[in-house]
């Protein structure tokens, strides 16, 4: 048996953001490496002459920190505890949740459903970590908690231990999250124009071997892509 820790972030999640996609990401690693896989990055941060508290954010890229993001991606590729799911959630703003008696929020728990189930092993525990968003995101947390509990039964007893709030300043591996999933948001919205991020963007492209744009096989563990589509293209 071996417990880890997962870290989730998310973007374009609300229901009448004028987003037509959603995107979830995840980063886990076995729950005894975290404490030095935070202090790696602390480590690649001042090494770059930023402030070991530097919080590490997609929104934050810019030319004069280019040099420390490219880094930071081949530091992810490179360590093999580290490993990114992202699920990009597309026509969102064609979703009727009306036809199926059910709100934004249950359709939200689905996604988070259909983006841990594949890192979820029979045997394993496992600790989910959410970026606080607002206030509203303990009761997100409970709530989540247990439909995740419900969802994954067949695994034996309650595999998902916790799922908790945190500030992702405070947590570096979080802030991986937060990074990669700004870049698959970015891609897949079509967004262009910063010189910076499209250099981050072709390096994460060159490691992984992959256009961001479409769904790898379920089995990609180092970095992984799942596009839900509703069906018709209208449900949910």
């Amino acid at each position: 048996m071996a417990e880890y820790n997962i870290y989730c972030d998310e973007s374009c999640h609300l229901e009448r953001d004028r987003h037509e996609i959603m995107v979830l990401g995840a980063v886990w690693c076995p729950r005894l490496k975290t404490r030095e896989k935070n202090e790696e990055i602390r480590y690649l941060r001042v090494r770059h002459g930023l402030s070991k508290n530097f919080e590490i954010k997609w929104g934050k890229i810019s030319p004069a920190k280019l040099s420390f993001y490219i880094d930071l991606v081949e530091h992810f590729f490179d360590d093999d505890d580290l490993n990114y799911r992202g699920l990009v959630a597309v026509n969102k703003d064609k979703l009727r949740h009306d036809l199926y008696g059910q709100s934004h929020d249950t359709w939200y728990y689905k996604m988070y459903y259909y983006l841990l189930k594949p890192l979820i092993k029979t045997g394993n525990t496992y600790n989910v970590y959410l970026d606080i968003k607002d206030s509203r995101m303990w009761a997100k947390a409970k709530k989540l908690h247990e439909v995740l509990n419900k969802s994954f039964i067949e695994f034996g007893g309650e595999v998902i231990k916790k799922v908790q709030p945190v500030h992702s300043r405070e947590i570096g591996i979080i802030q991986i999250t937060d990074f990669l999933t700004g870049a698959l948001s970015y891609v897949n919205r079509g967004l262009g124009g910063s010189y910076a991020k499209a250099s981050v963007i072709q390096k994460i492209k060159e490691r992984a071997d992959l256009t961001l744009s479409e769904k790898t096989a379920i089995g990609e563990k180092k970095f992984n892509i799942f596009i839900w589509e509703p069906s018709e293209g209208v449900r949910d």
